[in-house]
């Protein structure tokens, strides 16, 4: 099975480049993270055309997330992750495709730190793990999939020290995944690619792409039965440079049947 996130930045606007990354590459699963569309105007039909079921949770002009399928409509688990009933944010959605649970989740960005952002993002972070937890403790294969929007270590950015005060490099945010981590999940990339520059996001800025001036913040986390099926991993990294593409490159795994 092969399983995929992509940040589309806008699933509208950026349609043609989904529809034809889909195409080409032909995931079974795609974890969609800044539709930045209120549920009603998700693309559904164009979606289904493209030979894929969706289930998604919008939101106007911001956010939203999405989970895609060619092997079976992903079934629902939840579309709120837990923790925070005022929470309106579209920001997690949970299935289960053929055995395997599947979380996509957009965590905030938490920018400007220190303040209330930072803070949100920190809070949503602790539900996560509190969330996380829960699912380890079914033991059953699951990944939790999407834009982290964390730097986990110097070799996840270009140029770290750039990064130092920047909410997705603070220690608290590190730690906040470090913790994460700890819980027993497996960082699919950093664990097939140990000491690899490997990036998710450049910047639009600066020529960053065409410089590689990258950052690493989409993440698979696996639980133990999952990271047992782990075959490969890596990042569609030419996406990034086709015309109108979102400013990240879509991830993706393979795990064994």
């Amino acid at each position: 099975m092969k399983i995929a996130t992509y940040n589309v930045n806008g699933v509208n606007g950026r349609l043609p480049v989904l529809l034809r990354w889909l195409n080409e590459t032909k995931p079974d699963v795609a974890c969609l993270q800044e539709l930045k569309a209120p549920q009603e105007k998700f693309p559904e039909a164009a979606i289904n055309d493209a030979g894929y079921q969706a289930i998604w949770h919008g939101q106007k002009s911001w956010n939203g997330v999405a989970i895609l399928s060619r092997i079976g409509k992903p079934a629902e688990i939840r579309q709120v992750l837990p923790g925070d009933t005022e929470d309106e944010q579209s920001r997690y959605i949970e299935a289960n495709i053929q055995g395997i649970t599947v979380g996509c989740l957009y965590l905030p960005n938490g920018n400007p730190a220190p303040g209330p952002k930072f803070d949100y993002k920190l809070g949503w972070f602790a539900r996560l793990a509190t969330h996380a937890q829960t699912l380890l403790n079914q033991q059953v294969p699951v990944v939790l999939a999407g834009d982290y929007n964390v730097i986990p270590t110097d070799i996840d950015a270009y140029k770290p020290e750039r990064w130092v005060d920047d909410a997705l490099f603070r220690p608290e945010t590190r730690q906040a995944f470090a913790n994460l981590t700890a819980q027993g999940w497996t960082d699919a990339i950093r664990t097939l690619y140990p000491t690899e520059t490997i990036y998710t996001f450049w910047d639009y800025f600066r020529n960053a792409y065409e410089r590689n001036a990258g950052l690493r913040i989409d993440h698979f986390l696996l639980s133990p039965q999952a990271a047992k099926l782990l075959v490969s991993a890596n990042v569609d990294r030419n996406v990034r440079g086709w015309e109108k593409s979102s400013d990240h490159g879509p991830v993706w795994i393979e795990l064994k049947d």
